[in-house]
């Protein structure tokens, strides 16, 4: 659960605008990138250069964590299952599957046929058919084994990656996953002073946490120079003074290990706090010698195999899975590793029991964590001055790109434009914010697309909000009766009328305001022209609407603080003159709304908040606007149940699965609640039942209702306000780029280097 606190503060991140001046940074990368070109262009070729920000050299298909590690790790990899523009699976790759986008008809390609079969047992197929011709990028041919070893590998009970593959209903996993863990996990649950030396010895222990202490250090540190890297603390401040602004106190003498013991004091485990703290460093990171404990140790008995993996020939397979579920597809479109080069073909025998590597060892896998091959598009040359070289691969299903030569280069956002009107990037993704709207505007004459710059935009898979804690915004202690949740829809009601103004003043054009909260971007966001659609909290108390047609701005603003009386008065608050003067028994007439603007109010929702403060004033209720510098308070906050609305965004996937964000399994008093739910503390069986329903159907159709349904719940709970949409761009240089060879209709589910085979550069 506490893990989702790091991917929120990185969403957040993700959708403020302020950029990271850099230009003494930018001048280094463009002098390496200048040497690089001269050896990556010898024989007169063009590259194309793309603009990243900073790399985590992790650009392996089992081990990348950012999104620019992925990106290096997919040019170098080819998928098992290929997608069309809208996110949605391609079942017969090998022949090509027609779509029409936009008004165009669009032919996908990829490496295998999908057949998929729902038995009456429950049990569910996914028989894979791989094309015979295929090859890696080193010449290596490529057959079923190599599914099957990156399979293994991603559910082997030692990985530690980001894939969740591990997790999903395949027939056998568990047994095979079963009496195993790692040296490192069983060393850390046995403490420090663990007399056992059975599954290891007492060197080794005594080693492992003369590691672990200076990891500690290393971790806390690294939050420390986090803070004065990026202005929330002066250069050679104290451990106690940075610790404070990452929500610890501590004595003004305390060390970096002080720090670090005072997070885990927070946490049910090391493992847990390490996940949710970390600033821009994993705590596996520090270690001197992490690779020595990553191996597995057996602790009991489990499966040889896992047995709903199968092998039928070269080029078939089939994966049984126990039961539907609609977010395995997704996890089954993994990159297929070369067995040859991360693993060791002479360790794979299919019916022996033998995939690739000795079970609970992947450090083959791990040593080419750098350095990555596969099938894909290009191959990957090397890392060096901040710069990534990949040179075509000749052997790339689709054709060898029709450039030869690639290279992602490190910029920091703030010279991503500048590096493209100076002919240093040709492509890159800075922060779509009125600043960077108004450098590109320049640069091409007034307009977005011009002779210098052409600007391409899609909405990003992910959206802003509003958060109320349903305990915590309550009547009576009671989170899910009438009274509470008239009590956040009065809340919910003044924030919504003012999303307008306030996204239109800080986005433009590049934003949208939504109503249910979900990205706009999924297949399962419900569209104005439904027959159903409803702005958000536009009814009053008794279900009339709020808003007429012919309504101006203040006549809204004066019919929501209407309603938010009305539903006040329903909540048990007592209404004399227009105000309330008192608060029913467990609500308050004060509350508090966090926001992390930087202590500057540059956030979306700030104006939100600072009209809807006036509004609710007037009403007799005082809004206590906090506007943090630190956005890890809120997470700190949020965790320990002490925050009653903030403003944040979330991020969203392809598959519009619910579970991570609003299950609370009330059903079981809540004991397994879903990831994030705690914010929200929303506790609803039905809610939890359609989630769960959904998640079992495969009908897209019948998905959409479902989720439509779930929504329409949300917004009835008044937990989360749904507030806007907003844009990426991706920018390229129309000087140096043949537009009308790069990849057309870009999607939020489609990137730019979709179809990079096919970008050319002008001559």
């Amino acid at each position: 659960m506490r893990n989702s606190r790091t991917w929120l503060a990185l969403v957040l991140a993700a959708s403020m605008t302020a950029g990271l001046a850099g230009s003494a940074v930018m001048v280094s990368a463009a002098e390496s990138v200048a040497e690089d070109a001269v050896v990556a262009t010898a024989d007169g070729s063009t590259p194309l250069v793309a603009g990243y920000s900073p790399f985590n050299s992790k650009f392996s298909p089992f081990f990348a964590e950012t999104a620019y590690d992925q990106d290096v790790s997919t040019m170098t990899q080819l998928g098992l299952l290929a997608s069309d523009r809208t996110g949605a699976i391609i079942y017969k790759g090998i022949e090509g599957e027609t779509i029409n986008y936009n008004g165009t008809d669009y032919t996908y390609y990829g490496p295998a046929d999908l057949t998929l079969t729902e038995n009456e047992d429950g049990t569910v197929y996914y028989d894979f058919k791989l094309r015979d011709d295929l090859v890696f990028s080193d010449g290596e041919p490529l057959t079923v084994d190599d599914v099957i070893f990156t399979m293994y590998a991603l559910c082997d009970p030692t990985y530690d990656g980001s894939s969740t593959l591990f997790s999903q209903p395949i027939e056998g996993l568990s047994e095979y996953r079963t009496g195993m863990d790692t040296l490192y996990n069983l060393l850390l649950a046995a403490g420090e002073e663990n007399t056992d030396f059975s599954n290891w010895t007492e060197e080794e222990q005594t080693a492992f946490w003369a590691d672990f202490n200076q990891a500690a250090e290393k971790f806390a540190q690294s939050i420390v120079d986090y803070c004065v890297a990026n202005g929330y603390n002066e250069e050679g401040a104290a451990v106690a003074e940075c610790a404070a602004n990452w929500g610890y106190e501590l004595d003004a003498e305390a060390t970096a290990k002080d720090f670090f013991d005072a997070m885990a004091d927070n946490y049910d485990s090391v493992t847990a706090m390490v996940d949710a703290e970390k600033a821009d460093v994993a705590f596996t990171d520090c270690f001197e010698n992490y690779s020595n404990y990553t191996k597995g140790v057996e602790t009991g008995e489990s499966a040889p195999n896992i047995s709903g993996i199968q092998k039928i020939n070269d080029y078939e397979m089939r994966v049984v899975a126990t039961q539907v579920d609609a977010t395995l597809i997704y996890q089954l479109s993994l990159n297929i590793a070369p067995l040859h080069y991360y693993g060791d073909k002479a360790l794979f025998d299919y019916d022996n029991n033998s995939f690739g590597f000795p079970k609970g060892d992947l450090s083959s896998v791990r040593a080419k964590t750098t350095e990555p091959l596969g099938a894909g598009p290009y191959k990957f040359i090397g890392f060096e001055n901040g710069v990534v070289n990949f040179e075509a691969n000749e052997n790339y299903f689709q054709g060898e790109p029709k450039t030869k030569y690639l290279n992602f280069r490190e910029v920091q956002d703030a010279d991503k434009i500048s590096g493209v009107s100076t002919g240093t990037l040709d492509v890159t993704d800075p922060s779509f914010h009125n600043d960077a709207v108004a450098a590109i505007q320049q640069t091409n004459g007034g307009e977005l697309t011009g002779d210098v710059i052409t600007t391409n935009t899609v909405d990003n898979l992910g959206y802003g909000y509003i958060g109320i804690n349903a305990k915590r915004v309550a009547v009576n202690g009671e989170p899910a009766s009438d009274a509470s949740k008239n009590l956040r829809r009065a809340f919910a009601t003044i924030y919504s009328v003012y999303r307008d103004v306030a996204i239109d003043s800080y986005y433009g054009e590049r934003a949208s305001v939504i109503n249910y909260p979900i990205s706009n971007t999924s297949w399962a966001a419900p569209q104005a022209t439904d027959d159903d659609y409803q702005i958000a909290f536009s009814v009053n108390a008794d279900g009339e609407p709020i808003y007429t047609s012919d309504m101006s701005a203040d006549d809204k603003y004066a019919a929501a603080k209407e309603a938010a009386l009305g539903f006040f008065a329903a909540a048990g608050y007592t209404v004399e003159d227009g105000k309330v003067t008192a608060a029913p028994e467990g609500a308050k007439l004060e509350y508090e709304v966090q926001i992390p603007a930087d202590g500057g109010g540059d956030h979306p929702s700030f104006m939100i908040l600072t009209l809807a403060k006036e509004a609710l004033a007037e009403l007799g209720i005082n809004l206590i606007v906090t506007d943090l510098t630190n956005s890890s308070d809120l997470w700190t906050g949020l965790e320990a149940n002490q925050v009653d609305m903030w403003c944040a965004a979330w991020g969203a996937t392809v598959d519009p699965d619910m579970y991570q964000i609003y299950y609370s399994d009330v059903a079981n008093d809540g004991k397994e609640p879903g990831g994030s739910n705690y914010m929200y503390s929303i506790a609803d069986e039905e809610l939890d039942e359609m989630i769960m329903d959904a998640r079992t159907e495969l009908d897209q159709e019948y998905r959409k209702s479902m989720y439509k349904a779930c929504l329409d719940t949300i917004i009835d709970w008044a937990c989360e306000v749904p507030v806007y949409q907003r844009q990426n761009a991706i920018i390229f240089s129309t000087e140096r780029v043949n537009m009308d060879t790069v990849t057309p209709d870009i999607t939020t589910f489609y990137n730019w280097y979709a179809e990079i085979q096919n970008m050319e550069m002008n001559k």
